[in-house]
């Protein structure tokens, strides 16, 4: 009952800190510090993949040593690449799978077991979300669960994120075509406040309008 409550309370912190903080960045670094602790494990790092080059970029990663982090390039074709794609992929023996791509490294970070869950957003697969563990580690259907959530937190973390910014470089668009003066905005079109698309017609209707009322 206490690691559920740990679980349940780490899912509250996070998913508050995504609705609070608009930086992803800590948003990420307190994801993974957060699932490291909570599954009491060796480490945890989220990847996010790179489409043009195949390959997954770590995003955060707490608990693993920057030996480790920069062994190489890490192929999201050699590197449990299943997890992208079908879902959750546990590791017991990172010596003994050939879906590990770095053993040798993993072992001598003390890397027993993997737990590989995908990000996704709207079933495009953003990155991984792995948990490492010391020890061999049998991950239970609810240690999958709560990662699973996680990842989906994530998900929605990193879209929100790219929406907010594309929102906010929009807004800054709109300001810097506002008079500083007058806080007006500038006329795009023969008519202020008529969209740039609106039919002709209508425009010359409007023409008519203003020439009856003026006589």
């Amino acid at each position: 009952m206490k690691k559920e409550i740990m679980n349940y309370e780490t899912l509250l912190k996070i998913t508050h800190a995504v609705v609070m903080c608009r930086d992803p960045e800590e948003v990420v670094l307190l994801i993974v510090e957060s699932v490291k602790t909570a599954l009491q494990a060796k480490g945890c790092t989220l990847f996010l993949f790179n489409r043009k080059t195949n390959a997954l970029e770590v995003a955060a990663s707490y608990g693993l040593s920057d030996e480790y982090l920069n062994k190489g390039p890490i192929s999201s074709i050699r590197s449990i690449a299943t997890s992208l794609t079908e879902g959750p992929v546990a590791i017991y023996d990172v010596t003994d799978d050939p879906r590990i791509q770095y053993p040798e490294e993993a072992k001598n970070e003390g890397i027993s077991s993997i737990l590989s869950v995908p990000i996704t957003v709207r079933e495009n697969p953003l990155g991984a979300l792995r948990v490492y563990s010391a020890e061999p580690w049998e991950a239970t259907l609810e240690d999958v669960n709560f990662v699973q959530a996680v990842a989906l937190i994530a998900g929605m973390a990193l879209e929100m994120s790219r929406m907010y910014t594309g929102l906010k470089e929009s807004i800054d668009i709109l300001k810097a075509k506002r008079d500083p003066k007058t806080l007006k905005s500038k006329k795009w079109t023969p008519y202020e406040g008529v969209a740039v698309s609106a039919p002709r017609s209508f425009l010359r209707a409007e023409a008519r309008k203003k020439t009856r009322h003026a006589h």
